[in-house]
């Protein structure tokens, strides 16, 4: 069953792991979402929406147009840097470790 997608002013229809839509660009931008793996109703009604809530977009639904959420992200800040801890600071505040610590004017 095709789903109905408006985004932009614009409608489209996603039906058989395909998008068909009048604008250029928003078909380019639909096309580079696209997952060929939906085949069911169930999975194209999921791929829609997550479509639609990537682009910032409506969704039909039987009672009309609904917003449709943006999604969670995919690749986080953290997947690639691990949350750092301050390192904890030995001796007390008067050491000065390092080379500059000799320069270091003594009170």
């Amino acid at each position: 069953m095709p789903v109905k997608i408006q985004v932009y002013g614009k409608i489209a229809v996603f039906t058989r792991g395909c998008w068909a839509c009048d604008d250029d660009v928003l078909l380019a931008m639909l096309e580079a979402l696209v997952d060929p793996r939906a085949q069911t109703e169930a999975q194209e009604q999921e791929h829609a929406l997550y479509a639609a809530g990537r682009l910032g977009g409506l969704i039909a639904t039987p009672l009309g147009w609904e917003v449709a959420p943006h999604p969670d992200a995919e690749i986080r800040l953290e997947d690639f840097q691990p949350s750092r801890k301050p390192a904890p600071r030995s001796g007390s505040a008067r050491s000065a470790g390092g080379l500059l610590g000799l320069l270091r004017r003594r009170r």
